[in-house]
């Protein structure tokens, strides 16, 4: 059953609010320096057009959005509140959503507090911009504002990824940074099972880079290992994600919830 706009916006809320209690007040000139931190953490800007923007968990609005947000649904920031997000959610994405916002939710209140920082969640839903055309977003999210008891405020990065995965149904996937496991296309089950990683940590690393558009060369530099060793795993992971170029492992990685 589809939810009604009125409907989806009272549960999405009481949803959210379960992981906290009580309103902060930030100092915003800190909090943009550790929005440029953990952007880099949200690393698929070149996949597409995208914006961005930090969560209210106690308000449920937006603390800031990026200006950008024009360039990919055509509204202005000042436009924008939670309540149009929602609006504008394609009707059979409505479901997908609330029980992607649950599960995420069920996962930080189960998480130990000093873990939170390692890990992201990302998801994909269409949206609906201001000139009537859906497109697919891939949705990423890390806390950037939280203590033991609470999380105040999230900083999200939604990328335009239509030309990418033009239709089918949305994948949810939470991962694990610095070595914490994942869980890659969650399904509905009533626990969290980590996900087998297919590639291994350096492979990993590796894997981020080729998404982020870098040459081997500025891997390897970046990296501290040889050209030959960065070319070696280029290999491995091409064959382990039985694609054939990069623009393939983009477009799979983003399909599989890799990255």
């Amino acid at each position: 059953m589809k939810k009604s706009k009125a409907s989806l916006y009272f549960t999405a809320k009481e949803v959210w609010k379960t992981v906290v209690d009580k309103e902060t007040t930030p100092d915003f000139k800190q909090l943009r320096k550790q929005i440029e931190w953990y952007k880099r953490l949200l690393n698929v800007f070149h996949a597409g057009d995208y914006f961005y923007y930090v969560f209210n968990m106690y308000t449920t609005e937006f603390d800031v959005i990026s200006e950008n947000i024009c360039d990919v649904l055509g509204y202005k920031p000042e436009e924008v509140t939670v309540a149009l997000f929602l609006e504008i959610l394609h009707p059979d994405d409505r479901v997908y959503f609330l029980k992607f916002e649950q599960r995420v939710v069920d996962f930080f209140k189960a998480l130990p507090h000093e873990k939170s920082k390692y890990y992201k969640v990302q998801y994909d839903i269409r949206l609906r911009k201001k000139d009537g055309k859906y497109i697919r977003i891939l949705h990423q999210a890390v806390q950037v504002d939280y203590d033991e008891n609470n999380y105040y405020r999230t900083l999200s990065l939604d990328t335009n990824i239509t030309h990418i995965k033009p239709e089918g149904a949305p994948c949810f996937s939470i991962i694990g940074l610095d070595g914490e496991p994942s869980y890659y296309n969650i399904q509905e089950t009533k626990t969290f099972t980590k996900s087998f990683d297919l590639f291994t940590r350096r492979e990993r690393e590796i894997l981020k880079c080729i998404v982020e558009g870098k040459n081997s060369k500025t891997i390897a530099e970046e990296l501290f290992i040889s050209l030959n060793t960065v070319n070696n795993h280029r290999k491995n992971i091409l064959n382990k994600a039985e694609v054939h170029t990069p623009l393939e492992l983009l477009s799979k990685s983003i399909k599989e919830g890799w990255i």
